[in-house]
């Protein structure tokens, strides 16, 4: 498995978090999923194999957020 974190943008809340975990739990290869509304990150263990970290990103993005 690889990890990353990426740097996200626009969460003002807790539903913010859910949302963005949501969505990058729903990406094929992706094993595990922590974001912080106070840190304003996403940490995330994945399948490289399956999933990239530019896709990852991609998916924030497409939720209405920025990622880093």
């Amino acid at each position: 498995m690889d990890n990353t974190t990426i740097k996200v943008g626009g969460m003002s809340c807790q539903g913010c978090v859910k949302n963005v975990t949501g969505v990058l739990q729903a990406l094929d290869g992706v094993a595990e999923v922590e974001v912080s509304l106070e840190a304003a990150r996403a940490r995330v263990s994945f399948d490289a194999g399956k999933v990239d970290r530019p896709a990852l990103c991609a998916a924030i993005e497409d939720a209405g957020f920025d990622a880093e």
